[in-house]
């Protein structure tokens, strides 16, 4: 049985924040060449610390992307809003140092012959969805994220001009029944260009934002209230912190409600399953909860390098399914070409689609015109019905 009276806490940070800009940063270079090539291999990690980016991995598409990659890291420190002394987008030193994707990899890889493409690592994938938010994500990790993005919304539009660009929020829900009923604590650290705003001050500014994001009955008497509990936050980003692509993985999926695989998100093109698959576990779990299927749906899927087809597939409703999960498991094999392209070519996944995906999460987000978060869809929801 699961539990249903608990707290659950999740955190979110901001765009900001030093890993969050280095996730942009290589997701922007990954987008650069898919615009160029659909067909492009990326794989790009990017260090970011005072006055200096560092850009290096591997990859294999035009030269003329490689070329750009200083100008394209200088541009997503401008937009994310860092003019400040010791990260300036103007003034901060770029190094590139990408590469030519391994032989050993690509040979692993690549389609030939009768061999199909195979899996760009091995590894295992988690997707989850639950029915606590019409988006279907856990309700900790869905906030988090929107009360960022309402504050950087309103940061960048200068509605705040005395907020900075780098935040962290985390959020503490007690369940009843299984459903969030109530904050029992908020947290939310963030810059601020005024250096004689106190924690008060910053408060007035944050806290109209953050009730209109939150259901009104969720705020009570009872909730801790933790602003700038520093007391200042002045010094920010990566002159604050170094930042690495990768390091926020748990705030990029569930918030810490769902097993997670391992692998990260950020800088990889679409044949590597760390991304693809997780994306398409999160598409399964999601269209066996909008099918009626559970109400909760945790999915894994699991391969081998140079392995077209997942080596298993894995469902846990939590004890909340109205049929068994092997039925489930049978029925998503059924629904969906689960091989590196197969994923890719159900959700149109060879598209300069990413860079958007580096900041408040890569799950819950609605689907896009031009193909962004696919992964996002319901459209399986009879397919699967019919298929159990």
């Amino acid at each position: 049985m699961s539990r249903s009276e608990y707290t659950f806490t999740s955190e979110s940070v901001s765009e900001g924040h030093p890993d969050k800009v280095c996730d942009r940063i290589s997701d922007a270079v990954l987008d650069a060449f898919l615009a160029e090539d659909p067909q492009a291999r990326v794989a790009c990690e990017t260090f970011a610390t005072t006055d200096r980016v560092v850009i290096g991995g591997e990859v294999r598409g035009p030269g003329k992307v490689i070329q750009a990659v200083e100008e394209i890291a200088r541009q997503c420190v401008r937009d994310i809003g860092y003019e400040q002394k010791g990260f300036h987008w103007a003034n901060v030193q770029v190094s590139n140092y990408l590469h030519a994707q391994s032989a050993d990899i690509a040979q692993g890889v690549d389609a030939s012959g009768n061999k199909d493409e195979g899996a760009g690592d091995q590894g295992i994938m988690f997707g989850y969805a639950c029915d606590e938010t019409p988006e279907l994500m856990p309700a900790p990790i869905h906030y988090a994220h929107a009360i960022l993005k309402k504050l950087a919304e309103v940061r960048k539009n200068s509605t705040e001009p005395k907020l900075g660009p780098d935040m962290k929020s985390q959020l503490s829900l007690r369940y009843e029944g299984g459903k969030p009923v109530e904050a029992t604590s908020l947290v939310l650290s963030t810059q601020h260009l005024d250096p004689s705003l106190s924690s008060d001050d910053v408060r007035a500014i944050v806290e109209p934002y953050i009730r209109s994001i939150l259901p009104e009955d969720w705020l009570t008497d009872s909730t801790e209230w933790w602003i700038n509990p520093t007391g200042k936050f002045v010094i920010g980003g990566p002159d604050g912190d170094a930042g690495l692509t990768g390091r926020k993985i748990i705030v990029d999926t569930y918030g810490g409600a769902a097993p997670h695989g391992g692998g990260a998100f950020s800088g990889k093109d679409p044949t590597k399953v760390d991304r693809s698959a997780a994306y398409a576990a999160r598409y399964l779990a999601k269209n066996v909860v909008a099918a009626g299927l559970a109400k909760r749906c945790t999915l894994q899927l699991s391969y081998a390098i140079g392995v077209s087809k997942p080596l298993s597939i894995y469902v846990d409703t939590h004890g909340t399914g109205e049929v068994a999960e092997a039925q489930i498991e049978k029925a998503v094999a059924k629904a969906m070409d689960l091989t590196p392209r197969g994923i890719r070519t159900h959700l149109e996944m060879n598209k300069p689609i990413y860079q958007r995906t580096a900041a408040y999460g890569h799950f819950g987000r609605a689907p896009e015109d031009d193909g962004g978060f696919s992964w996002e869809k319901v459209d399986l929801v009879e397919a699967l019905k019919a298929a159990i």
